[in-house]
Formats: C-alpha cells, structure tokens, sequence
C-alpha cells in the first residue's frame, strides 16, 4: 500500500483541508478508472499510514463519499466503490426557452457569460479565429431584412459562437453551443417589427454594436471588447422590453 504511487497526496496541508483532499483524490481516482466499480478500498489504517493522516481525517474523508454515494460501507468487511453517478443534465437550452420572459432571463444569463467569453477573445484570439469573427460578422450584416421574420439569425448566433470559440475556452463553447439560436431574441420575439421600429434602422443599430464588439477583439482591448458586448445584450433587452410593452 505504502509503495502504490496512487495513494501519494502532496505536501501537508492545514488540517481543515487534508479530508478534503482525500475526498477530492480518490474521487478521481474513480473517475479516471484506478478505482472501479465493487473494488474494496484499503483499510483505514493503510490509508492514514499511506497519507500521513489521523484516523479521524480518513473517517471523515470516508463518510463524505459515502454520503455523496460514492462509496458504500459493509460492516466488518469494508468500503466498496460504487458507480459514480451520472451528471445531473442541465434543464436549459432551445426546448426551455418558449416565452419572451424566458428570452429575457436568458439575456441576463448571456450577460455573465458572453462578457466573459468577449473579454478572453480579445486576449486570446488567433488570426484565424478574428477571420471567423470576420466572416461571420459579414454574413450578419449582409442578410437581408424582412420583416416580421426571416432577419438573419443563423449568421448572428454564428456571430456570438465564433466569439466563444476564439476565447478558447470548451466550457464557454459548450454553454452557447447548449442554448441554441433562441438565445437571439429575434428568432422568436420580433423585437423589431413589434417595436413598430424602421427595419433598416434596426439593421444599421445592431450592425453597430456587432462592429463595435469586433474592432474591440481585434485590437485586443479586453476591457473594450466587454463593454462592447455588456451594452450590445443591455440594449437587446431594451429591444425586447419595448417590443413586449407594444405587443
């Protein structure tokens, strides 16, 4: 036991966080297939003089898993590794956004993430993925509106996906990826053609905003390049609160 390289935690912590660890390590342990599914684990004793431990650090440590069901103990025989539960899924996405409350949640939601997104483009973007932005800002703006459907909506969720790709982070990607096209407002709520505004006019104004979260990416000013974006998704919401008090 004392020889399994496994087993080996990194220098001593304060005391409140060696449980912790422990938790953390044998669950990855579980994770990656070290440990599986009905393998017994050492006994305690192995455990504390393996890690350098108290006893009372691996029962809690122990009593953590189990409540997390990760683990299950049987009197006088030992601990067993159970299966690791399954992700809860995530209730959000294309199927749950029906409502122009729902869209305007979404927006406040798409504030956090999609500023954070703008922010790590503009500080991480490759020439390669400023082209994507590019192109696809250029589909957007090219589009042709007609009203109260048929704006370009495919060209602008493309938009905000290539911004979340260049931020080179997967989890950003995924979340945007998740939520589909019905995240832009238009694709079910007109904000436009209910406002009663000039369609042209509303064209011209988001073709602003998008150049102005563009330029920001490509000088790569974070700081720019957020508020480009922070004030582009307040002003959707403003569009889509006008539209709602005119339907």
């Amino acid at each position: 036991m004392q020889d399994n390289p496994i087993w080996t935690l990194p220098p001593r912590k304060q005391r409140s966080r060696l449980a912790e660890d422990l938790v953390a390590k044998i669950s990855q342990h579980m994770r990656d297939g070290t440990l599986k599914r009905g393998e017994k684990l050492p006994a305690e004793l192995d455990i504390m003089r393996a890690e350098g431990v108290s006893r009372t650090v691996v029962r809690d440590a122990l009593s953590r898993l189990q409540v997390a069901g990760l683990v299950e103990t049987r009197r006088g025989v030992g601990t067993f590794v159970c299966d690791m539960p399954a992700a809860p899924e995530l209730q959000l996405g294309p199927a749950t956004i029906s409502t122009a409350q729902d869209v305007l949640e979404l927006l406040e939601l798409r504030m956090s993430v999609e500023v954070a997104a703008v922010g790590l483009a503009a500080l991480r973007r490759t020439p390669e993925s400023l082209l994507e932005i590019r192109i696809a800002l250029d589909a957007l703006q090219q589009g042709t509106v007609q009203l109260p459907a048929g704006l370009p909506i495919s060209a602008d969720f493309q938009f905000h996906i290539k911004i979340a790709k260049a931020a080179q982070n997967s989890h950003l990607l995924d979340i945007m990826k998740h939520l589909g096209a019905k995240q832009i407002p238009r694709n079910k709520f007109n904000s436009a053609y209910k406002a009663h505004e000039d369609g042209e006019a509303y064209k011209d104004n988001l073709s602003i905003e998008h150049e102005m979260i563009y330029e920001s990416i490509a000088r790569g000013d974070v700081d720019c390049a957020r508020a480009a974006m922070q004030l582009h998704l307040i002003n959707s919401r403003e569009r889509l609160l006008k539209a709602q008090r005119r339907a």
